[in-house]
Parts: structure tokens; sequence; C-alpha cells
């Protein structure tokens, strides 16, 4: 083959991985939409008297833990060992499939009458929210390391922060969308119809998402069978995963600090998300319409920020200066979320705006940086290990939160003791994620030094070739 055919060809490809991208990003816009489709009604659940789903705030935090379940207690690191064993488009296909068929339980759980008046409501939906959580998961490492295979050498942290910032929109669009998808009757109370509106929507979109992953699929084996590779990472007797592998792995301080630093910097995000109008309308005293719209101004910001910084980590590196100065955002943020003036709606959205910048900044610099410090063998493994030590952070906070809330609101709705009790309430859940935040810090600079202290591994160098 010539150097001119060679140029042809790669040129070609890489055609070709804008629209694999293409097809990747929507599986995981569905979930990110299902995921978060409560988080801008998590109001109604500090009064379970006006449901006919009958969960409190303390339920809702349980059912969202949920997610992680399975992931915590070794659904990851299995799955990521056959995703390295079986390849992307195997492992992948099951694990999408997985998250639609858990969506779909979640559905049957709150929007089924029999089902809820037995009192099973919570059970069913927390057992579909662990499948739905597990398939998610791995779909999202499915499509990391497709991400890291089809860009690699070129674009590689501007991709994948493009298929970050797409995701998130699905973030964006659930908090906009679910509360003008579910009204309460005229007598105040919200029946099954309306609260299971969000998910029913959201299952469309995990199918629409799992047409489009088998279509990458078909995509994928055409690029192995045109560049003479495999979606399998084990090729060679001396490069078979072993599962001393996962030992190997979790024996790398930069990989235990990069992990760390993900636990402790998305926490202070995803599971603020969860409780964000609970703790957004008290302190600022803002209706809901505001509420929503500042919420969403995390995923919004993501969108612009994300693959703009992926395209500065690509450039100019300095990945883990742009580490530290997002997790120092984030910290800052949920002080001024937690401690500006009360009543004053300016400070929410600056605290909001924060959390937005540093959610882009952290990951652009963060996920392109695994590959640089984990062999290509053990890629599956270590994204699935890197989520497994996420999941564990993003299990417990929403029980913590959750409990705060239904603990420290005691009172009747609409007295005023209740309205204090709304505010002492985000108060005490925003203490614990300005803690959480305060580490993230102290891990990110950690990672910083042990960086400086390895030039070789090249973490502040440019990515792009």
């Amino acid at each position: 083959m010539t150097e001119l055919q060679i140029k042809a060809k790669k040129k070609n490809i890489q055609r070709w991985a804008w629209i694999a991208l293409a097809c990747l990003v929507v599986p995981m816009f569905a979930s990110y939409f299902f995921d978060d489709m409560f988080s801008t009604l998590s109001h109604i659940f500090k009064n379970p008297e006006m449901l006919e789903l009958g969960w409190d705030s303390a339920n809702y935090g349980f059912y969202a833990g949920g997610y992680s379940f399975l992931c915590v207690w070794g659904g990851l690191i299995v799955c990521g060992m056959l995703l390295d064993k079986w390849g992307v488009r195997i492992t992948g296909s099951i694990f999408v499939g997985l998250m639609i068929a858990g969506a779909a339980l979640v559905y049957v759980a709150i929007a089924t009458p029999s089902i809820v008046a037995a009192g099973h409501s919570l059970t069913v939906a927390y057992i579909g929210c662990m499948l739905f959580g597990l398939g998610s998961e791995i779909a999202g490492v499915g499509v990391t390391r497709s991400i890291a295979k089809w860009f690699k050498g070129s674009y590689t942290a501007l991709a994948m922060g493009l298929q970050l910032a797409i995701a998130r929109l699905g973030t964006a669009t659930a908090f906009i969308l679910s509360p003008r998808l579910v009204s309460a009757a005229e007598n105040g109370m919200y029946p099954l119809s309306e609260t299971s509106k969000p998910a029913l929507f959201g299952l469309g979109l995990l199918l629409i998402g799992g047409i489009l992953w088998a279509i990458f699929v078909a995509m994928d084996a055409k690029f192995d069978k045109l560049v003479g590779t495999t979606d399998k990472v084990v090729t060679s007797d001396e490069d078979k995963f072993k599962f001393s592998d996962i030992f190997k792995v979790l024996s790398n301080k930069h990989f235990i600090l990069i992990s760390l630093l993900c636990v402790f910097f998305y926490v202070c995000i995803i599971s603020f998300k969860k409780f964000a109008t609970s703790i957004l309308i008290p302190r600022f005293g803002i209706e809901l319409e505001a509420a929503t719209w500042m919420i969403s101004m995390i995923p919004f910001f993501t969108v612009v920020g994300t693959p703009l910084f992926g395209v500065l980590v690509d450039k100019f590196g300095k990945a883990t200066i742009w580490m530290i100065t997002g997790s120092v955002m984030v910290f800052v943020a949920h002080l001024i979320v937690g401690f500006a003036p009360a009543g004053v709606p300016f400070y929410g959205y600056l605290g909001i705006a924060l959390l937005g910048t540093g959610y882009s900044l952290v990951p652009a610099a963060m996920w392109p940086s695994v590959p640089k410090i984990v062999p290509d063998k053990n890629l599956g493994t270590a994204y699935s290990l890197i989520f497994w030590i996420q999941n564990m952070g993003m299990l417990l906070v929403p029980l913590f939160v959750g409990r705060i809330f239904k603990n420290t609101i005691t009172a009747e709705v609409g007295s005023e003791l209740f309205a204090q009790q709304e505010v002492t309430a985000a108060v005490n859940a925003e203490w614990i994620f300005i803690c959480l935040g305060l580490i993230a810090i102290t891990v990110s600079i950690l990672f910083a030094r042990s960086a400086k202290k390895n030039p070789h591994l090249e973490l502040d160098e440019p990515n792009k070739k």
C-alpha cells in the first residue's frame, strides 16, 4: 500500500469516526435523561400525602441510590473483565439491552396501580433502577473505550468532550421537560398517570438509542475488518487478561488518585442534582420554574464547556491544572449555594454557573488521562473500576441527603415552621457537598504533584499528534 493510499484510508476512517460518535451519544443522552427524570421533581417527595405513588424524600433517596447498587457489589468489575474478553460489541449490546429492560421495569413499577396499591412499587422500581444503572454504566464504559479506539492519537479529548456534552443535554432535557410532563390534579394530588410520564418518555428515548447502538456495532465490525484489528483486547497469550491485572491496576497510584478524584468530584454534582430543587427553592426563595432553569444551567454550561476544554487539553495539555481548577470551582459553588444571603436568586445563578463550569473542566481533562496511565489491554477493566469506585459515592450520598430532608422537615406543609425547616435541611445537605468538594481539591493537588514527579506519563502533555 502506497503512502498516498494510507493517507486516504486514514482520512476515510476519521470521517466515519464522527458518524460513529453520533451513534454512540444517543444511548448516553437517553441514559442521562432517564437517570435525572425526577431531579427537578424532588420537591414533591417532601409531601408524600399528595402522591398516589406515596414515596417520601427518604424513599426517593433510596430509589436514586439503587442505580449504583449492582455496580458497587462487583457488577462493574466483572463486566469490565467481560468487556476486555468479549469486546465492546458483544458486551456493550448485552448491557444496552439491560439498560432498556431496567428502565421498562421502573416504568411498570411506578405506573401500575396494582403494584403501588400492594406497596411494592419502591421495591420493583429499585430492582429496575439497579438493572438500569449497571447497564448504563457498562454501556458508558463501552462508549468511552470505543471513542478512545476510533479517535486514538487524534482529537481524543474533543471527541470525549462532545460525547459528555451531548449526553448531558439529556440531563438538561430531563430538568426542563419533566416538570412540564407532570402536573397535579385539581385536588392537588399527583396521580400515577402523571408521575410516570417522564419514565415513559425516557424509555422511548432508550429504545431509539438501542437502534443506533446496533448501527454502531455494524460500523465497528467494518472498522476492524478495514484496519485489521479487533474489538477484543486479548490478542496474544502474553496480553491475555488475568484476574491479577485488577490488582495491578489498583496498585497504580495514579489510577487510585484519578479514581478518588472521580468519586468525590462527581458526587458533588450528580448527587446534588438529585435534590437540586429541594435545595435551591427554599435557599433562594424562587418558584419551581426558576429553579428548573437554574439547575438546567449545569448541563447547558457543559455542552459548551466540555468540548471547548477538551480542545484546549488536546492542544495545550496541562490536564492536572484543569482538574484542580474545576475542583476548586465546584467547592466554591457549594459554599455559595449553602451560605450566600438567603432569598437572593443572583447567588443561586452564580453558584450553579460555577458548578457547571467546573463540571466541564474536570471530565475534559480527567477521562483522556486514563489511557496514559493504564495499558490498552486493561482499559475496559480500568474504566469499570473507576466507575465502580464512583458508584460507591453515588450509592451512599443520596441516602444520607434523603434522610436529612426526611428527618429535618417534620412540620405541616404551608406553615412558617415548615419553611424554616426546608431552609435548614437545604443547608445541612450542602455541608455534605462542601466536605466532599474539599476532599476533591486535595486529591487533585496530589495527582498534579504525582504527575510532575512522573513526566514519562505525559499527563500534562497535549493529546493531539
